[in-house]
């Protein structure tokens, strides 16, 4: 079917809703589908009941996020009592690994894999017309480089930017390879642009996302860019633009990139860095393809070049084949390392894996669950540990909004990306505030502005 033949779907006002489920990229996914579905007449609604289009963003990386999606599939089918022309469809990952089944659904009218975003409106007419509107496929160039999402965050400060899309590294345990494609990178000159933009805009922090940011690289006739220098330059957008980014991969982190963190002051002194193990043996298994001993040699590296960054990670309990043993080296890695902060998590079989195809998930769930426990424990203690230290330091905080628990107060982040509370006074979103830390628990710092 020729797409560009066909005429232009209009959504003469219908309102638009979406949930997201899983990582920041999926975040950033969901803002690039407003804005397609935009430009055709449709307007974003915060509210599901006031909706004529639903669309699920979802996630495949765990099975409890799959299981969540299904969950609220059953729920949504009450909203089609009193609106019968509501169309519901899922978007992304779970869509990409799951298109015959959700194709079978009868509450599911649409289903659009993450390189089909382009094609939701022809989708959207199609469900208008009866029928399902499905487009799974996966690109090697979409990127969707030069559309400008619509900002969907509360704060007005924060902001995310894909630079890349998909993933070669291929981990036994991971499905992204196979629901998000080969690894592209975007071009830097939309990138920077989208930078300018923002701070244009009053943003000041964004978030550089891709699966594995450390491989970045863009080639034309104008020579290189390879992650170092896009971060340089992003940062040199100025220097009240705080610049994150996430996620690292251990092989590919460079000195040169904490080179160029340690020479720009508005880079943020946060790493991502995900261990998944602390044991030789299981990252083999894991296809991670780094040791503990090259893991902990670029934890040395961040120590050395960047002494006041925190650096957080990613767990997993239970892998195919894990032993006690193994298990009491992720603890002791943990501790050899001291994370601000930990996503843990018990290992999910993914089918479709290599581990899926070829390793037993030969850890009972009674193990599974009282190791990830011990390691929550850990982290709690550890993440308790680091923020005592901080307690009678000063930082610069990046003030997002109002405290939860109390109007007068306001909360913003350090550059360590650690949530810190103090009083409002006449700060608003966006201010910058030098605070000291008064006191702590293991999630947040409290302080005092330092006049």
């Amino acid at each position: 079917m020729d797409i560009s033949r066909m005429r232009p779907l209009t959504g003469e006002g219908r309102k638009l809703y979406i949930e997201t489920y899983g990582c920041q990229m999926n975040v950033g996914d969901s803002e690039i589908v407003v804005s397609i579905l935009q430009d055709e007449g449709f307007v974003y609604t915060e509210r599901v009941e006031q909706a004529d289009v639903v669309l699920i963003n979802t996630c495949s990386v765990r099975d409890n996020a799959e299981q969540r999606v299904w969950g609220r599939l059953q729920e949504l089918k009450r909203y089609r009592k009193g609106k019968p022309h509501l169309l519901i469809g899922v978007i992304g990952c779970m869509a990409e690994r799951l298109k015959e089944q959700l194709a079978e659904r009868g509450e599911v009218d649409i289903v659009a894999g993450p390189d089909a975003y382009r094609d939701l409106p022809r989708l959207v007419r199609l469900a208008d017309e009866g029928g399902k509107g499905i487009n799974v496929q996966l690109s090697r160039e979409e990127t969707y480089a030069e559309i400008a999402p619509v900002r969907l965050d509360k704060n007005g400060v924060s902001a995310f930017i894909a630079i890349m899309r998909g993933c070669n590294n291929m981990c036994s345990y991971c499905v992204v390879p196979y629901t998000r494609g080969n690894e592209r990178s975007r071009d830097p000159r939309t990138i920077l642009r989208e930078a300018e933009a923002l701070f244009a805009a009053g943003y000041r922090e964004v978030t550089l996302l891709g699966q594995n940011v450390n491989s970045y690289r863009w080639s034309d006739g104008e020579g290189q860019v390879d992650f170092p220098e896009l971060m340089r330059r992003v940062a040199s957008v100025s220097p009240l633009l705080r610049v994150r980014f996430a996620t690292s991969h251990p092989k590919d982190m460079s000195d040169r990139l904490l080179e160029t963190m340690a020479s720009m002051p508005n880079i943020c002194r946060c790493i991502h860095l995900p261990a998944q193990s602390g044991s030789t043996r299981m990252l083999e298994l894991m296809n991670r393809k780094y040791t503990r001993e090259w893991y902990l040699g670029r934890i040395a590296a961040i120590r050395r070049l960047l002494p006041d960054c925190a650096i957080t990670t990613d767990l997993i309990a239970g892998f195919c084949g894990e032993t006690e043993e193994d298990h009491r080296q992720t603890l002791s890695l943990m501790r050899e390392v001291g994370y601000e902060f930990a996503y843990m998590f018990k290992y999910s079989e993914r089918p479709g894996t290599r581990a899926a195809r070829h390793m037993p998930d030969d850890v009972g769930e009674e193990v599974k669950n009282a190791r990830l426990t011990e390691i929550i424990n850990l982290q709690n203690e550890l993440s308790l540990e680091s923020n005592r230290r901080d307690v009678g330091k000063v930082f610069e905080v990046l003030v997002e909004g109002d405290s939860k628990r109390s109007a007068d107060r306001i909360f913003g982040r350090n550059s360590q990306n650690k949530v810190i509370v103090f009083d409002k006074g006449d700060h608003r979103a966006g201010d910058y505030v030098r605070v000291k830390v008064t006191s702590c628990s293991s999630a947040t710092l409290l302080g005092e502005e330092v006049r």
